[in-house]
Parts: C-alpha cells; structure tokens; sequence
C-alpha cells in the first residue's frame, strides 16, 4: 500500500443513550430507504477531494472482480436441487428472532476449556539481527452450528473445522498480545504483516497473533476455485455459520493465551477481519482494545450495491418474498451492531477509507455510530489504497500502547 503523509481527521463521537435492545426497533429497521445514497462528512480537507474522487472512480472498476467472484460463489450454492433457495431461505429466519432479542449469550456460548491446542514451530522470519519467533498454534474445532438446518452441511466439510493461527511470541514471558483478523481472501501472515506493520510492534514488545478465518488458506475444503470460495460458495446459511465459527475459534485462541499468563490482548482485522474484530469485541468481555479498519459493517447492503451480486441477491430475495430490511436482519445474527457491546467506545478506534467503495464510508459510519465515545479516523484512499496509511500506523501504535500498557 502506497504511503502518504495527507491530513486527516479523528472524528470522536458523543456519548449517546444505549439502544433498549428487547424494546427498542432492531438496527436493521431503523435504517432509511435512502441509507445507500447518504453522503459521510469525513472532514478531509478541500485540497484531498480530487484524490478521494479518483480512488473512488478507480475502485468503482476495481470491485467488479471481486463482486464477480462472489456471485458466482452464491449462483453455484443454489445448484444441484430444485428449491433449493427457497429451503435456504426459510432456514435463514431461524436467526432473526436470536438477532432481535440482542442477547450475545444465546448465540456465541463460550467454548470448552479443554481444547488441545498443537504447537509447532516455525522458521523465524526478518532481519538476523531481530529475529521473529513463530509458532503454528491448531486445534480441532468443536464447534456445531447454532442452526439444525446448517449441521450436515458443516459435517460433510474436511478442513473448516481444524482452526490454525500463525503466533509471533517472544516465548520469554506473557507479553500484550494483538490479534490479527485478516480480509476475505487474503489470509496471508506477510501481507497482513507488511499492511499493518507488525514487525514493528513486535520489536517493540508485543506478541502477535495471526488468525486464519474459515474457508481459507489450510481451512479451505479441497478444490475451491479461489481462496475464501467456501465463505459464500456454501450459501448464505453457511456464511451465517462461518462468522459464528470464526467467533467460536477465535474465543479458544484468547482462552489459550490467557492460560499462559497475557493478561492484554486487543484486536484488529481489515475489511472483513475488521467485521469480525468488531463482532469479537462485541460479545466478549475480556478484549482491552479493537481496531476495526474499512470494516464491511452491513454485508447485505455491500451484497446490493455491487454488480453483479446486487442482480443475484436481489433475484433471489424477489423470488422468496422478502426486501432489504427484511434480509439484513436474516443475517444479523453476527453483526456487531446487533449487541451492546461489554468495550467502552473510548477504546475503539475505528478506521475508514473517504474513497472506499468495497465497504462505503456510510456503512463504516453505523458502527461509529453504533459505539459511544469511539474515534473515527479517515484517510484519503480507498479500501485497497490507504493513503495515508503511515497516520493510521501511528494512530494505532498509540491506541495500542494506550490500552496494553506497554
């Protein structure tokens, strides 16, 4: 990512009344019919215009690739059985009421506590003079989906269920620790590395922990056309359960840090890492900080606006009855803005791209919005070019020195 050092803006919030969850009208219900078309004020100066514009234009083109890649994993989810889409659909609303109700116990039970977690060794990376140790941490997931319906497809899969994580640990002693939450596609330890600088942090300290989400990388079943295929090639019950199991592992991997004595440990991811960091530090209590970067905030407002997976979605949500509102709220079940979150907003800071149009600026505003008392930074790029990343770098650093005390 090219970096630049352009102004930019942290923009805190006020303190505002905590939605009554089991009273009040779900999120997803409260959003107006012209949500989509909002225009996000970042504050970014007048001379960065014409810069956000283009990165906007260019991004426009960009996603289309990857929008591509996605429906056709949804189009190939729905092959093979005739009604198939529609049992899918049905299946879907077991998760609105669980959703409704706000209640984060009722759907991310903790895991056992006597998961055997496998350690192995790795070569150590960076320069020969400061070397980094890694260790390959994995364990067997016991995780069952929370929806019957979702069960037999889950047990047909081979390599889903088998966690993994890469783990840059000292080993002298329990250091604050950051987990590490990787986008859609892009599991890869280095790119995640070189992105947010973690050689830096851990010279400087810290532990880092790089996890591996479902349906990538070793967690990918055999002969997927692409990486990540398995998120949405399985549907959108499945995509319901990825999350879920995402939250399921990532909880073992805290629980295992926490048996070897790391008493601080945060979390980060971008795009859809950042979704899940946020969705992690909405329902569990022992994170000390979150930084959630171009997080995907509404995936089904995302699904909408691109091409040709808006086309797809839509088709499908026409055939079976059932509008916007309606299916953001089909899959809220592992939103972040579902649950009132344990974090104080003053330890969350949020980054957004003012170009972005993978994850736009008025989606990452809702979990802003969502988090009293948070920082919203903005750079002037889009959600592959952060211009402006050495900022955020160095908000980070400070956000997480802050909170980790070290």
């Amino acid at each position: 990512m090219p970096e630049r050092t352009d102004d930019t803006v942290r923009t805190p919030i006020k303190p505002q009344r905590t939605r009554n969850l089991a009273s009040d009208p779900a999120w997803w219900e409260q959003l107006p019919q012209d949500f989509n078309r909002r225009t996000v004020h970042t504050g970014l100066g007048k001379n960065q215009w014409l810069q956000v514009q283009g990165l906007s234009a260019l991004e426009w083109m960009a996603r289309v690739p990857l929008s591509t890649a996605v429906a056709a994993a949804m189009a190939a989810s729905s092959l093979g059985e005739a009604g198939k889409t529609a049992r899918e659909f049905e299946a879907l609303r077991f998760y609105e009421p669980l959703a409704r109700a706000g209640d984060a116990s009722r759907v991310f039970t903790p895991p056992p506590k006597d998961i055997r977690i496998e350690e192995h060794p790795m070569p150590s990376t960076g320069l020969k003079d400061a070397p980094i140790q890694r260790r390959k941490l994995r364990f067997a997931s016991p995780f069952v989906p929370l929806n019957p319906a979702a069960v037999p497809a889950f047990a047909r899969m081979q390599r889903v269920g088998t966690a993994n994580a890469e783990h840059w640990c000292h080993g002298d002693r329990p250091r604050p620790t950051l987990i590490v939450v990787h986008g859609f596609g892009a599991d890869m330890p280095w790119l995640n590395a070189h992105a947010l600088s973690l050689q830096a942090l851990y010279h400087a300290g810290h532990d880092i922990l790089l996890f591996t989400y479902p349906h990538h990388g070793p967690r990918a079943e055999p002969c997927t056309p692409f990486n990540g295929y398995g998120v949405f090639g399985n549907g959108l019950l499945q995509f319901n359960e990825a999350s879920l199991l995402a939250i399921h592992d990532l909880r073992v991997f805290i629980d295992h840090l926490q048996a070897r004595g790391v008493e601080k440990i945060g979390v980060t991811g971008i795009s859809l890492g950042g979704y899940t960091a946020a969705l992690l530090a909405s329902v569990d209590a022992r994170l000390d900080y979150c930084i959630p970067i171009v997080p995907a905030v509404s995936p089904i407002d995302a699904f909408l606006d691109w091409q040709p997976t808006g086309m797809l979605l839509s088709s499908r949500m026409a055939s079976n009855g059932v509008d916007a509102t309606e299916m953001r709220g089909l899959v809220a079940v592992h939103n972040p803005l579902t649950y009132a979150s344990p974090m104080a907003g003053e330890r969350v800071l949020i980054i957004g791209g003012a170009g972005d149009r993978v994850t736009e600026p008025h989606h990452v505003e809702l979990l802003h919005r969502h988090w009293p008392g948070s920082t919203m930074h903005w750079f002037a790029g889009n959600h592959l070019l952060h211009f402006g990343r050495r900022e955020y770098l160095r908000l980070m650093r400070e956000h997480i020195g802050r909170w980790s005390g070290a």
